[in-house]
């Protein structure tokens, strides 16, 4: 297999995009704590001195959207009105209205909250089972944040983003050939300053000793990024959603996650299909495993399930198919209840991807990062 280069890219929690998301599962959040059982399908725009939340809710419980909204920024750290966008001085509009009952008496039976294609993908690049462009993006935004937050890098600023191309050889990550970071900053501190600091106290750490001589850094290219967050660009939910899955390197079935109760397949099989995936590669069953799930509105039970593994399956795909039809049950509330997702777990989420994240086993944990189905998939053969 020849040499390649692949490359993933992630954003911080202050990027507008990330912003919305991370409003929508606030949201999303505070209704669930209240009414387990409520409807969500709630989005955000924010832009400069502005953010609407808009969406269809059905629940019995009363949520501050407009305080939450202020909390979500405040705590990703738009609290200085000199950044252009202020947790206190800008304007929150909402339009909301209730679920459709043309899809409630589809939803409510126990069918999928829609039609749709959703993949889940697993491969043992790294130990979260992930492919690693994508984990290293992830790394270094959230280092961005960290060293932010800390005060290391004080003149930094919330907004920002990260890429990573990874050389593989023979089909395995060999080198960080290039690691990119652009970053939101105050106009008190000069280019060379910023590379320099990034490098050392961002781009290091997290890349290790995959870096060589040869790795290309680009930090700040176009040379300044004052402006940023939703000034510098409008946000939306549900518009890094290459950022939140694989990266690239897997399918998207393109339906977002952020800001949707699990009733709504686009998360919540597209969660069941990597806890699938992950469980068959942790078992030895494949170095890389790839599912599609397609769905009716109102039809438990999908439409489609097929399995890939590339060539890596230690038996043959069909088998493998077989396995995951013994172990798994992909009707939506099987989903629900099996993974817990009727919990308030869900602003996490929204930033750094959703996953190769925190496994499950306590309140707040991710349970479709569990690896509870290897043996039984094991025992199987």
């Amino acid at each position: 297999m020849a040499n390649f280069l692949f490359t993933s890219e992630s954003v911080t929690d202050g990027h507008p995009d990330k912003i919305a998301d991370q409003i929508s599962d606030t949201v999303l959040d505070d209704i669930l704590r209240q009414d387990p059982m409520g409807r969500v399908a709630c989005e955000a725009i924010v832009t400069t001195g502005l953010v609407l939340v808009a969406g269809e809710i059905s629940t019995k419980c009363y949520s501050d959207i407009p305080k939450l909204v202020r909390g979500t920024l405040r705590e990703i750290g738009y609290n200085d009105a000199t950044y252009g966008f202020d947790a206190d001085a800008c304007a929150v509009l909402t339009a909301i209205d209730e679920q459709s009952p043309d899809i409630a008496m589809g939803v409510n039976p126990g069918g999928a909250g829609d039609q749709g294609l959703m993949f889940g993908y697993a491969c043992n690049e790294t130990p979260q089972l992930m492919p690693l462009p994508i984990m290293l993006a992830h790394g270094l935004a959230k280092k961005l944040g960290e060293v932010r937050r800390s005060g290391l890098l004080d003149y930094l600023r919330p907004d920002g983003k990260s890429q990573v191309t990874v050389e593989y050889e023979n089909g395995k990550p060999k080198r960080v050939h290039t690691a990119l970071v652009s970053t939101q900053h105050g106009p008190q501190v000069d280019h060379d300053r910023i590379k320099k600091d990034v490098i050392e106290h961002v781009i290091k750490p997290v890349c290790g000793d995959l870096l060589d001589d040869e790795t290309v850094f680009h930090v700040n290219p176009t040379g300044k990024f004052i402006i940023g967050g939703p000034p510098g660009d409008c946000g939306l939910t549900g518009r890094k959603i290459i950022v939140d899955t694989y990266g690239g390197m897997a399918p998207h079935g393109g339906g977002c996650f952020s800001g949707k109760d699990p009733t709504k397949v686009d998360r919540s099989a597209s969660y069941y299909a990597r806890y699938a995936a992950k469980n068959v590669v942790a078992a030895g069953l494949a170095d890389k495993c790839q599912i599609q799930l397609a769905y009716a509105i109102g039809v438990a039970d999908p439409l489609a399930l097929h399995v890939q593994t590339f060539g890596t399956g230690k038996v043959d795909d069909e088998k493998i198919l077989e396995l995951i039809h013994e172990h798994f049950d992909f009707r939506p509330l099987n989903i629900i209840e099996e993974l817990q997702l009727r919990r308030p777990i869900y602003k996490r989420t929204a930033a750094f991807g959703h996953f190769g994240r925190d496994a499950g086993g306590g309140e707040d944990g991710f349970n479709w990062e569990l690896l509870n189905k290897v043996e039984a998939l094991k025992n199987s053969l």
